[in-house]
């Protein structure tokens, strides 16, 4: 038995002629991500080891090789950059960390309520999904009249007695504005923290969290991408059997039963890609900070994108500005791998393991019931 599964497994897929075909049907896709994608990104990576000004060609004379040093600049070497390169990572990662578990956890919660069977749920769904489809530089503008000092938002909270803050205007971190209710201002930080540094931004500053300018990207952000993560979720809550939770009531499972244990493990590999997108997208913000504050103020809106344009050009460092660019693209594929870690599903079993030889001469399960044709 084991034999003919090996042999199965061995066997190719396809003949040789058909093979060529493939490839030539696939030749001209090849070419073109080749000359738009594959050298633009080759040339990227030359860019970053080297001090291109962007003057002449990069593989002119004008582009020397500089190796690490544009990354060392960023990273090690204490100054203006390194601050500026700090802070944007750190306005940036809270930012992710807030607008990833929000917005997933909103799409879900609307997935969930337009799957159910309930008069104008065409209309709902239109609604949640119609700021998806609208420009973000459209979305930025309305969000920059709604959230100024005398907008919309400290009109409503005029109402209620509240005096909202200056939004937009106000680098004050989150978590700075909580703890100084409690007597922990930002004239009188703590020695230790104030004293030590990362990427040339104190400790304090770090555990400043998102200023009230970032907060308002936050809320834009969950507004304008809940929509289509929605639809996403809507999908997947769809494929599940119906027979599945008929079979759950019966065992006497409540709502909250089911959805833990059978739709939260069943729509896993959907979680896992609108995680992934969550992530990829808030890493890489760029248009919203360019229409709506451009860093400011004092840089408390600054992220890791935005920074790597300002430095290419309007700096014309286009040697930092790559290296920007790829030290950001590593943050977003540790974070990536993250998710996928804690998404996984903890019952599967890996397809290197498939096929392998039991102590016993025979296969596993999983692959006797494939060469068998089914359970026996």
């Amino acid at each position: 038995m084991l034999k003919s599964v090996t042999r199965r497994l061995r066997e190719p897929g396809i003949r040789g002629h058909e093979a060529g075909a493939g490839w030539l049907f696939l030749l001209p896709v090849i070419v073109i991500l080749g000359l738009f994608l594959v050298l633009p990104i080759a040339m990227a990576v030359w860019v970053s080891f080297s001090d291109w000004t962007g003057n002449g060609s990069p593989l002119g004379a004008n582009a020397h090789w500089v190796g690490l040093e544009n990354y060392r600049h960023l990273l090690t070497t204490p100054g203006l950059d390194q601050n500026n390169f700090g802070t944007a990572l750190r306005n940036n990662f809270y930012y992710v960390i807030l607008v990833v578990p929000v917005q997933t956890a909103v799409s879900l919660f609307l997935a969930v309520i337009v799957n159910r069977r309930v008069k104008f749920v065409g209309f709902f769904r239109t609604a949640f999904y119609f700021p998806s489809v609208t420009s973000s530089v459209a979305i930025t503008i309305l969000f920059l009249f709604l959230f100024s000092p005398s907008g919309v938002i400290n009109k409503l909270l005029s109402y209620l007695g509240a005096t909202g803050p200056s939004w937009l205007y106000d680098p004050r971190g989150l978590f700075h504005v909580i703890l100084g209710q409690f007597g922990v201002g930002s004239s009188t930080p703590p020695s230790s923290l104030a004293n030590g540094f990362f990427l040339g931004v104190s400790y304090w500053d770090w555990l400043a969290g998102p200023s009230i300018a970032m907060c308002v990207f936050i809320l834009m952000a969950v507004f304008t991408t809940s929509g289509t993560f929605m639809l996403l979720f809507l999908a997947a809550l769809q494929n599940i059997d119906e027979s599945v939770n008929e079979a759950a009531e019966l065992d006497g499972a409540t709502e909250w039963r089911k959805f833990k244990h059978i739709t939260v493990p069943m729509i896993r590999p959907t979680l896992f890609t609108i995680v992934t997108l969550g992530l990829i997208g808030t890493w890489q913000i760029f248009d919203q900070i360019y229409v709506g504050t451009k860093g400011s103020p004092s840089n408390t809106t600054l992220t890791p994108a935005f920074l790597s344009f300002n430095a290419s050009f309007n700096s014309n460092e286009w040697g930092v500005g790559a290296a920007i660019a790829f030290i950001l693209f590593a943050i977003i594929v540790f974070f990536t791998v993250v998710a996928r870690l804690a998404t996984r599903n903890p019952d599967r079993v890996p397809r290197r393991r498939r096929f392998l030889p039991t102590t016993t001469g025979g296969v596993q399960a999983g692959q006797s019931r494939v060469a068998t044709g089914g359970p026996r």
